[in-house]
């Protein structure tokens, strides 16, 4: 390798910014790389690299004027900089990074994953706190201060469906076991009225839904004009444990793929803003989890003695997520990355990413087709 590094190259190197590498080899069949161990996290990167100034919501709401585009400005070089070493500051200790304000900056940019770019998921910390709160206080007292105007938003949304707009929101959840997917359902959604939100966890297929093409159990869960929709797993799962465990020929691996961007990119037009989270924990982190639901007894109805086998393939899991980021972050529907190690943070970016994505959409009560004055005459008759 050349030892003429630039100022700016080394500058990135000390603190650590997030570069895209290339996505490690795939295993071969019956082998497992060894497990990615601890010393790999501690030295990872404190945020993902936006490298693209493209908004969040691209494409997602045909009807509107602004497409139910988030206008926000990519983060600079300087300030992602700024970011990562307050990050990484308040971390271990130090006070929180943002204290004092809202955190008003967007997030969006800063955990996207540009379209088509490479991806290393070991090069970003699964604990890192980029650009929000850094201790668990204020992340769940900033948490809470979003509901109100989370739950205004869902209102308006669904409001205007009554009139015909045929905007609504899907959030799709994907990470290894223990990264929180149920959490955030129950954490994240529990700000919204549940009576708008349509929630699916997705098992493996049944055999109806073998007989189906994969995408066929999802069209059946989409939401309705007006509502949330939460996807717990999704049709991820068919390029994901189906390329690590070769339950499909890896030709037709590779055109699921881009059925899934048309597929994503026909929901966009119809008006689906889709919000695609990756949770990412750390090696050491999931067997802690595993661990706290053996030690609880009334937490072990929650483990499943599988997930000790599928540790085993982890490396080959992370590869498999790498390759899906890679070739399915779309302007349409873009991939956010999400360190989730500190349940707290989780809680509070995916919370941050949906409002961002609703104040995109900025959905409008309808207006009246009726004359209130005159309701408001024949009522006060009565």
């Amino acid at each position: 390798m050349a030892k003429k590094d630039s100022k700016a190259e080394k500058r990135a190197k000390a603190t650590k910014d997030v570069k895209a590498a290339k996505p490690a080899k795939e295993p071969k069949a019956g082998k497992a790389p060894k497990p990615a161990g601890p010393e790999k996290e501690a030295k990872a990167a404190t945020s993902v690299k936006a490298a693209k100034p493209a908004d969040p919501g691209a494409g997602a709401a045909a009807t509107a004027a602004t497409g139910g585009k988030p206008k926000s400005k990519p983060l600079s070089l300087r300030e992602l900089l700024r970011i990562s070493a307050e990050s990484s500051k308040g971390s271990k200790g130090g006070e929180s990074a943002g204290h004092g304000h809202g955190y008003d900056a967007p997030l969006s940019p800063l955990l996207r994953i540009p379209s088509g770019e490479r991806v290393d998921l070991g090069a970003i910390r699964t604990g890192a706190t980029p650009a929000g709160p850094t201790d668990k206080a204020a992340g769940v007292a900033a948490t809470a201060q979003m509901g109100e105007r989370l739950a205004s938003l869902q209102e308006r949304l669904y409001a205007a469906s009554t009139a015909g707009d045929r905007r609504r929101v899907l959030l799709v959840l994907q990470g290894m076991d223990t990264s929180g997917k149920g959490g955030t359902v129950k954490h994240v959604i529990g700000l919204f009225n549940p009576s708008g939100c349509r929630i699916k966890a997705f098992k493996a297929p049944t055999p109806e839904e073998q007989n189906h093409p994969f995408l066929w159990r999802i069209m059946k869960a989409l939401p309705q004009p007006g509502e949330i929709g939460i996807f717990d797993r999704s049709h991820y799962e068919d390029v994901l444990i189906a390329r690590v465990r070769d339950l499909v020929p890896r030709s037709q691996l590779g055109r699921r793929y881009a059925q899934i961007n048309r597929f994503e990119k026909s929901l966009a037009d119809d008006g689906v803003t889709v919000v695609k989270v990756f949770l990412h924990i750390g090696y050491e982190e999931q067997r802690k989890r595993l661990l706290e639901r053996l030690d609880n007894p009334d937490k072990r109805w929650k483990f499943n003695a599988g997930d000790i086998e599928e540790r085993s393939v982890w490396p080959a899991y992370q590869q498999a997520y790498e390759l899906t980021l890679e070739r399915c972050s779309t302007d349409a529907a873009p991939w956010y990355v999400v360190p989730s190690d500190r349940k707290w943070y989780r809680n509070w970016a995916i919370s941050k990413l949906l409002l961002e994505h609703l104040e995109g959409i900025a959905p409008q009560y309808p207006k009246g087709d009726f004359d209130v004055e005159e309701c408001r005459a024949r009522l006060l008759a009565t």
